[in-house]
Parts: structure tokens; sequence; C-alpha cells
């Protein structure tokens, strides 16, 4: 397993245009989740063994920030045909297995992960509420052991935001298993 860490952020960028099919059987596209409030990003898949590491977390992170009206959507852009556990079908019955808090979109193409520029899964990017990247480092200090976190990074950035501040752009990468392209 290689490990690929984000690159530094492009703070200020705007969020790319996407629409892209939902394992809940919809179709989703950026304006559904503009609603003047921060947007969490993340880039993630089932079989990876950072996203499983912090899967939970990041089911609690969608729990908490849902009930702050902030959108979280997670996307997999991963090959499926190299890595069929990442297959629309087996997205579809991991969401529902994990009860995710989050929506969870498919892009078979990878055109969106190449336009967001994702590189990792999990890949994160927190934009403010104009759309505007803010964000692009890790869930939180402890990648592989949930007991040792003692920071939630990305939460605490989008409290910032939430409170009309602004992110430091002091942030440390995310790492994870590289996008399995075609």
């Amino acid at each position: 397993m290689a490990t690929t860490f984000t690159p530094f952020p492009d703070i200020g960028n705007a969020c790319p245009e996407f629409t892209l099919p939902a394992v809940d059987g919809r179709t989703y596209s950026l304006k559904d989740f503009s609603n003047g409030k921060p947007l969490v990003v993340v880039f993630i898949c089932n079989h990876c063994p950072y996203v499983k590491a912090i899967e939970d977390r990041l089911i609690t992170l969608g729990s908490d920030l849902k009930a702050q009206g902030v959108n979280v959507v997670a996307i997999c852009s991963n090959d499926a045909a190299d890595h069929p556990e990442d297959s629309f079908e087996n997205l579809q019955k991991r969401a529902k297995e994990k009860n995710y808090s989050f929506t969870y979109l498919h892009d078979e193409s990878q055109a969106v992960a190449h336009k967001f520029g994702a590189v990792c899964t999990p890949d994160y990017f927190v934009y403010d509420g104009s759309l505007k990247l803010t964000y692009r480092g890790r869930l939180d200090d402890s990648w592989k052991d949930p007991a040792k976190v003692t920071k939630r990074e990305l939460y605490e950035a989008v409290q910032v935001l939430l409170k009309n501040g602004i992110v430091s752009d002091d942030q440390t990468a995310s790492m994870g298993c590289s996008i399995k392209w075609k």
C-alpha cells in the first residue's frame, strides 16, 4: 500500500461543478448542496485501509455537521474494473450497511476527481458559504487510531467558517491510497 499525500491547497479556488449519481438512486449536482453554509466534499472508496480506519469518524462528522446545516458529500472515483469493491453496487451496499450520514456519489468517469484535483482516499475539501476552498487538510490528528484523536481538524475548520472566521492556511495534508485511475 503506497501512501499518497494531498498537495498544498489552492485556497480560494471555486468548487468545481458536478452532476453524479448517488447510492440513494438520485442524481445530485453542486447546486443541491449550495445553501450558503460550508460544504465538505470527501473522496473515499470502499476498499482503502485509510478510509476504513476513519469511516466511523467520517459518519460522526456527517451527523455532527448535518445538525448544523452543513452538507457533507462523499465521492468514489476509483476504477471498479480493477477494484470491484468500489463498484456502484458495492458502494450502495456499504452505505446502507454503515448507515452513512452523508450523500455518497459515484464518479465512474473520474472526470469529477480530475476537476477537483483529488489524489487519494480520503481526500478532504472544505468550501466556505461562497463555495471557495478554505481547507484541504486531514480529518483529525490520528488517521489510524480513533482513541488517539486529540483534535478534529476538519470539524474545527468548519466551525471557524460557521462563525464567519478565516481558516488558518497552516493545514496538515491528508494521506491515503492513491485514487485508482483507469
